[in-house]
């Protein structure tokens, strides 16, 4: 008698396993399954979250870097009109010149924003839809 696929005959000492050893074999197996799992998912998450920390650090440090440079850069800026106008007055362009950038920066900045507040168009479309469905209902 050949019960299995290749033709071979199972050993004569073997007992297939019952329906209820069967279930208990999955739901461990299962069980085991969700939990290597779960601790490779954790392992991820652990990976990711150093490898974010440490990215995370080195743009604060490259920022840092980068207001020291514009600081240097805008001392230069200053010394170099030195050469031509007083020191005060080189600091009192380049001070007015930086303020004039900062504002209209700000200025953009706020005209983006108040777009952005803006409703939007598709919620006054949506509910006059809604409006029009439900007048063509009660009719």
């Amino acid at each position: 008698m050949t019960d299995w696929d290749d033709g071979r005959t199972p050993p004569p000492t073997e007992q297939p396993p019952t329906v209820g050893r069967l279930v208990e074999q999955l739901s461990e197996r299962a069980t085991r399954l969700v939990r290597a799992e779960i601790a490779l998912a954790k392992a991820e998450l652990t990976t990711k979250a150093k490898q974010s920390g440490i990215g995370l650090g080195l743009i604060g440090f490259a920022l840092v870097v980068v207001l020291y440079a514009v600081g240097v850069l805008i001392w230069a800026g200053v010394l170099g009109l030195a050469t031509v106008w007083p020191l005060w007055l080189s600091a009192l362009v380049v001070g007015v010149f930086l303020l004039l950038v900062a504002g209209l920066a700000a200025w953009i900045a706020i005209s983006q924003l108040k777009r952005a507040a803006q409703r939007p168009e598709t919620i006054d479309r949506v509910k006059e839809d809604v409006e029009t469905i439900k007048k063509g209902m009660h009719r």
